[in-house]
This record gives structure tokens, sequence and C-alpha cells, in this order.
């Protein structure tokens, strides 16, 4: 997904199977409107995008993903709004492109040392491609059930349907040696020197808000904290509008500089 003009925003979506650039940021994109230049890839082994041969899915494959596509864009300075999985990857880009990514919004991150695989994000991965799956998945994201109705639930089933093949490669068991391939290293966190705005839900079953983002604040050199009470791992989902304006009031003060 990619439209309007202004600064550009690459949106990197999480890891749950099913999941697109369009799917993740679709909504958000349409309340940002055209005066952002906003970029939403398929990150590799998610909608159209394969895994290339003989490379093996991880931070330094998305990240250097990531970093071509916006090279081929011929865009060389831009943010980085990740979400879950996402967040890692931006925080990783930032890390290593310090004059391309301006600022960066993380989301429910993944990335932080020693954080743990969660028993929600083990049974995410591991959601089989049917509407149940879909339904257990769906009520693991968010905290406020009623989003759980039968059209999402139809709807992640057919996405998750849709990219079964390409997905089933990604995070096989023992799954904590992916959460350990998405985490960061102090180094690396320490090279990030784009400001950080990081964004949880206070019931995030994920990445919960003590071990996904509190242990980021001592680490990165200009960052802020945002927890939205009630919400679950999808902010964007859970509280649509109170989102858009803390992402579009944090990026636009790039435009004052």
């Amino acid at each position: 997904m990619e439209g309007g003009t202004g600064p550009a925003v690459l949106m990197l979506h999480g890891s749950g199977p099913g999941t697109t650039g369009t799917g993740a940021w679709a909504p958000t994109a349409e309340a940002l409107g055209t005066s952002w230049h906003l970029v939403a890839p398929d990150q590799a082994g998610f909608g159209g995008t394969p895994v290339p041969t003989g490379s093996r899915s991880g931070l330094r494959l998305w990240s250097e993903q990531a970093a071509g596509l916006m090279d081929a864009l011929g865009i060389d300075r831009y943010a980085v709004v990740g979400h879950s999985m996402g967040g890692a990857v931006a925080l990783a880009l930032a890390a290593v492109r310090p004059q391309q990514v301006t600022r960066v919004v993380a989301v429910s991150t993944m990335g932080a040392p020693g954080a743990p695989l969660s028993a929600g994000l083990d049974a995410i991965w591991a959601a089989p491609a049917t509407a149940l799956g879909a339904r257990d998945m769906l009520s693991r994201l968010v905290h406020d059930q009623a989003l759980v109705t039968d059209s999402a639930v139809d709807a992640r089933a057919a996405a998750m349907r849709a990219g079964a093949t390409a997905y089933a490669s990604l995070f096989p068991p023992p799954r904590a040696r992916w959460v350990d391939e998405l985490t960061l290293s102090t180094q690396a966190l320490a090279a990030v020197r784009a400001p950080v705005l990081l964004v949880h839900g206070a019931e995030d079953r994920i990445t919960p808000l003590e071990t996904a983002a509190r242990p980021l604040l001592g680490h990165l050199a200009d960052v802020r904290l945002h927890v939205f009470g009630g919400c679950g791992h999808v902010p964007a989902i859970e509280q649509p509008h109170e989102f858009r304006d803390l992402l579009s009031g944090f990026l636009r003060q790039d435009r004052r500089h």
C-alpha cells in the first residue's frame, strides 16, 4: 500500500498469521489523510511478498528489506511506524540508518532485551488457518471482546488461509528462539538516535507492557511512552481516534525542523 504526498512514513505490520501491510494499516492511513506519503509493504513471508530463496526470516532480513524498499522508491528521509514485530524492525532500521530515519513509533513492540515468549504470542504464532483459529487469535489481540465480530473473524480466517503456505515457514516451534531473533542488542538500541514514541496497551497479553515497552525506556536515548488503559495489543483498532491524534502529533514535529 502506498499513497499520499508529503513527508514519508514507512509503516510496518506485525507477525500474526494473515497480517498484511494493507490489512494492518489501511484504517490508520485513511484517518491520517493524504498529507503524508505513506508506504505500508507486506514484509517477507506475509501477503504477496515471499521469503527470498536461501534466506532466513528474521530481524536482519526484514530491516534490510524495508531499507531496500525505501531506497528503491528514492526516499532518503522517513519516519517509521511499526506494530509488534514491526516495532522491532523499525528500531533495528533506525539503528543502522540513522541518517534516513527521522522518527520511530513502536506500537506494542517486540525487541526489548530479555523479553520472554508470552503464552499469547506463542498461541498466535501457532494459530491454525480456520475460523476457530482466527477467532481465538482476535480474542487474544484485543481487550474489548465486542470487537471480535463474525465479520472480523471471517475476514481474518480468509487472510490466514491465503498466506498459510508462506507463513508456515516463519515461526515453527520451539518459538522462543524467534523472540530472541527479534530482540535488539543493547548496542543496537543505543545506536538509535531518532526520537522514539512507544505506544502500548495496558492490557496487552501478547507483548506485555512490563516486559516489552518499559525496559526500552532505559536503552533509548530519546524516548517517550504512551499507555492506553483498557487496551490490548492493537491500539490502532481499540483506540483509533486517540491513536491517530497521537501518531500524527508526533510525526508532525518533523515538519517544524
